[in-house]
């Protein structure tokens, strides 16, 4: 059956980006791995992290407007379903009027007992039950809920998709305080070696074995020192801050945190990425179910070129006297089958059309991009990964060498064969090595953390909520 309002242009739905392209470059060198798990974190194998994360998860003020956005949803979803199912109200009704004599009931306006009239006042009364039901033929009703259902969904993925944000943050924060930590503490031991250097150094000058410079080069280091240890100690306020702002907590509801080494893990890129990928990103889920909401909506507005159909229906009491009202012969049964066709409507259902069909395309291409960012990103972070990891075996080989000089010195200075000076020299290295080890791991843990959200933290999507 064809509708009297034409659809004059609609130029169809965007393609969608093939599974095929969510796969690495095959000459990308990534560390292997597997996709992580829901409670990644406990990888770690830090209760002070644990209870950092849930807590979050369960105070945090974002985590409660991601739920109210998803209960808001749900609610629009059961307000759509329950719009295309039958309505029936009661009602009641009373109505003092006066008859004109020239008008339709003007054999009302008089007082003819033949006809019952007892005119011209009346007071009439009209009670009982009236139903409606759109029939749902073209599936109007049905593309419309289907679309809030969409919605509904893509607000869960967007929860999920805020708890793997917030949960990242947190660890991120955590360990970077952890590594401030570690850096406090062996700059703490650098300034200790410096400090013995610059007495050395001054010693040496004062007994005209050394010009002054090398105690003034001595002393500038060790002064640069101090200005690191208040920089970090100034990082750490910072980012714990940051951690409380993240978990909604007061002034008081942030206890300091325990210093913790740095967990060593091996975290890689699955073997195959494809539709894993797509159903493992919140994010891409959420947007997803947006596409899956937005070409419902073009299916409604389809529909609405095509006939409606709905039957209206009344049972009660209608009366011309209120006191005869509730009398057997006073009851009315209505039965309405209706039809309403679109003739002109100036081009009303076109636009609506097109512009639910522009916003559906839209919505397919920002998802497009999406997918081939979120590949950009596992490609990226896996191979910071990779590039990291070799470049933590080659700073472990150095550690190796300048820790084995340091020994060498100090056997010496054991024997009485060097002084304590090129002890000290020979543990500033040392310990500076160790600083430069301690950033690699930090930024392979930053880079770890960052992979296992590019994987989507252990999401996985769900089948469709109905």
């Amino acid at each position: 059956m064809s509708a009297c309002a034409l659809i004059h242009h609609d130029p169809g739905a965007v393609a969608q980006v093939d599974a095929k392209r969510v796969q690495l470059p095959t000459e990308l060198a990534v560390p292997s791995g597997t996709w992580p798990s829901e409670t990644w974190w406990q990888q770690y194998d830090d209760p002070q992290l644990t209870v950092l994360i849930e807590r979050g998860l369960s105070a945090s003020p974002t985590m409660a407007i991601a739920r109210e956005h998803v209960a808001l949803a749900h609610a629009q979803a059961r307000l759509a379903l329950a719009a295309a199912g039958p309505q029936i109200n009661a009602s009641a009704a009373i109505d003092r009027e006066y008859v004109s004599s020239n008008g339709f009931l003007s054999a009302y306006a008089g007082k003819d007992p033949g006809i019952g009239a007892d005119g011209p006042w009346y007071t009439t009364g009209l009670v009982g039950f009236d139903g409606a039901w759109d029939i749902d033929i073209w599936g109007l009703h049905r593309a419309q809920i289907a679309a809030a259902v969409g919605v509904e969904n893509a607000q869960k993925a967007e929860e999920a998709d805020i708890a793997l944000e917030l949960s990242t943050d947190i660890a991120r924060i955590y360990y970077t305080v952890q590594t401030a930590y570690a850096s406090i503490d062996l700059l703490k031991q650098e300034r200790d070696a410096l400090a013995v250097q610059l007495d050395a150094h001054r010693l040496r000058y004062e007994r005209g074995l050394e010009p002054e410079t090398f105690a003034r080069q001595s002393e500038a280091r060790l002064l640069s020192v101090n200005q690191q240890i208040a920089q970090t100690t100034d990082e750490v306020a910072t980012a714990q801050e940051s951690l409380r702002a993240l978990l909604g907590a007061d002034s008081t509801g942030l206890a300091a945190l325990a210093p913790k080494p740095l967990p060593a893990l091996a975290t890689g890129v699955p073997p195959s990425l494809g539709f894993q990928l797509l159903a493992r990103r919140p994010d891409l889920q959420a947007l997803h179910w947006y596409v899956v909401a937005s070409l419902k909506r073009v299916d409604a507005a389809k529909a609405a070129f095509y006939p409606n159909f709905d039957i209206k229906a009344f049972f009660g009491f209608n009366a011309l006297d209120l006191s005869q009202l509730f009398l057997h012969r006073s009851q009315q049964i209505d039965i309405i089958p209706g039809l309403s066709l679109p003739v002109f409507d100036s081009g009303r259902l076109n636009a609506s059309l097109s512009g639910e069909r522009a916003a559906s395309n839209a919505a397919i291409l920002q998802y497009n991009q999406a997918v081939l960012n979120a590949v950009r990103d596992v490609a990226q972070t896996g191979s910071e990964l990779q590039d990291l990891n070799e470049r933590t075996g080659m700073q472990q080989r150095k550690l190796d060498d300048v820790q084995f000089a340091f020994d060498s010195a100090s056997g010496l200075y054991g024997r009485g064969l060097a002084d304590r000076l090129q002890v000290e020299q020979a543990r500033e290295t040392q310990i500076q090595e160790r600083l430069a080890m301690l950033q690699l791991r930090s930024q392979s843990l930053q880079a770890s953390i960052a992979l296992t959200k590019t994987l989507g933290g252990g999401y996985q999507a769900a089948g469709d909520t109905h």
